[in-house]
C-alpha cells in the first residue's frame, strides 16, 4: 500500500530524512515514532506530495508520488497535526467542498457525512462556522473530511492530539475497521502506550535515520515500547 524506498530530504545542510526505506502492506496499522525533529513530519509530507524530496522513490497503492501525484492523492487521506481549515466556511460547506474535490456523488457523501458526524458527535455543529470550533472539533471535522472519499491509505500526524477520550476510541475503531477492509494506516505519535496497543508494526526514526522497524513484538520483545524508545534515544 505504501513503499518508501531510500527517501532522502535535506534542508540546507541538514539531512532531515536520510535514506529511509519502509514498506506498509494492506491491513496494517503502522506507527511512526521519534523525538521532535527526528524526521517524522518531513517523511509524512513527502509521502503526501506536499514536500519535494531529493532522492528515493515513494509509491502509494502502486503509483509513484513523483510520476503520478494526483493518482496517489486520490488513494490517500492526510490529517496533519494542526489542521488548517477554511474557517470562514461552515462545517457542512467544508465537507461538501472536500467531497467536490474528490468527486464523491451527492447521495454517497450525504450518507458518509451523516455516519461520521454522528460517530464524532458533530452533527449539531455542522451549520456553525469553523471559526467557532474548538481545536478538538476542528480535529474531528478534519477526520470526517479525510474519510469522505474512502481512502485506501490514511496518513496521520499526531491524530489523537486534542481529541477527547470518546473521539479517540471512535478513531481507533475506524482505523481498525479500515484496515480489516484492506486499507492501511501510517501515523506518527508521541503517545507510546497508544502505539503499543493499536499498531501491528512500528518504526522508530532518529536524526532522520530509521533505527528499527518490524512487528510490535519484534521491536519491543519483552520490554515496553517506551523503554525500547528511551534506550535508543540514549544511544549516541
Amino acid at each position: 500500500m505504501l513503499k518508501i524506498n531510500h527517501l532522502t530530504k535535506t534542508f540546507g545542510n541538514k539531512r532531515a530524512v536520510d535514506d529511509l526505506t519502509l514498506h506498509i502492506t494492506p491491513g496494517e496499522i503502522y506507527g511512526f515514532i521519534g523525538h521532535n525533529g527526528a524526521g517524522k513530519t518531513t517523511t509524512i509530507k513527502s509521502v503526501c506530495g506536499i514536500l519535494q524530496f531529493d532522492s528515493g522513490e515513494i509509491f502509494v497503492d502502486g503509483k509513484s508520488v513523483r510520476a503520478d501525484p494526483l493518482g496517489c492523492k486520490r488513494s490517500l487521506a492526510y490529517i496533519p497535526d494542526n489542521p488548517d481549515l477554511y474557517e470562514f466556511l461552515s462545517g457542512i460547506r467544508y465537507l461538501n467542498f472536500i467531497a467536490d474535490v474528490f468527486g464523491v456523488p451527492a447521495s454517497v457523501r450525504q450518507e458518509r457525512i451523516h455516519k461520521y458526524a454522528g460517530i464524532f458527535d458533530l452533527t449539531g455543529d455542522l451549520a456553525q462556522p469553523i471559526s467557532a470550533y474548538s481545536h478538538g472539533m476542528k480535529q474531528k471535522l478534519a477526520i470526517i473530511s479525510a474519510l469522505i472519499h474512502e481512502p485506501r491509505l490514511m496518513i496521520m500526524d499526531e491524530p489523537f492530539v486534542g481529541l477527547d477520550p470518546v473521539a479517540s476510541h471512535q478513531l481507533k475503531k475506524i482505523m481498525r475497521d479500515m484496515c480489516n477492509a484492506g486499507g492501511a494506516i501510517f501515523f506518527s505519535t508521541h503517545v507510546l502506550e497508544v502505539a503499543e496497543k493499536l499498531c501491528d508494526k512500528v518504526a522508530i526514526i532518529k536524526n532522520g535515520k530509521l533505527v528499527v522497524s518490524g512487528t510490535m513484538e519484534e521491536v519491543k520483545g519483552n520490554s515496553s515500547l517506551e523503554s525500547v524508545f528511551l534506550e535508543l534515544e540514549e544511544q549516541k
